[in-house]
């Protein structure tokens, strides 16, 4: 499977999956840096938030079975799964300058191309998909709903197409 796709990785498998991980389970730059071999085997990561809650971020199925297949070509079989090159736990800055230097190697706009902007685009996805906002409040780990809402607000040119199709008087 990994190998079919593997040519277009160009040389960067990690940060592909880097960027799948964000878009496909919502989390945070902080608890992305914490997801180890062991969460993808086991399909899930729980941490501890603010007040001592857990949260579980799930990491699906299809994402489990690749990023298994790329960690076993790598020969990691346990700990962190982002790792740097000289193999120590990379950062969350190590992470949005390189998402920056992505950017402009492929010419997306850099104001758009940052760690929480996958995590926006988890929630817009999972509403358009799944339209209950309460299990997307707390798989995102939001106390309130409220919170939760500022992920789905729309851009202006959303909006304007929107207008566009539905007016049509």
């Amino acid at each position: 499977m990994l190998s079919a796709v593997k040519p277009y990785f160009n040389g960067k498998t990690k940060w592909y999956f880097m960027v799948w991980f964000m878009g496909a389970t919502g989390a945070r730059i902080g608890e992305l840096l914490q997801i180890k071999v062991e969460h993808v085997r086991a399909g899930y990561l729980d941490l501890y938030t603010k007040g001592g809650k857990i949260r579980r971020i799930y990491i699906p199925e299809k994402l489990r079975k690749e990023a298994g297949i790329w960690l076993e070509s790598q020969n990691q079989t346990s700990g962190f799964i982002f790792l740097n090159r000289r193999g120590k736990q990379i950062t969350g800055e190590g992470i949005a300058k390189r998402l920056k230097s992505y950017a402009e190697i492929y010419g997306i706009p850099l104001a758009v191309v940052h760690p929480h902007s996958f995590r926006h685009r988890f929630a817009k996805n999972f509403i358009e998909k799944y339209n209950d906002i309460a299990l997307l409040a707390d798989l995102m780990g939001h106390e309130s709903i409220e919170t939760t809402r500022i992920y789905l607000r729309m851009t202006a040119s959303e909006q304007q197409k929107i207008v566009d199709k539905v007016v049509t008087w």
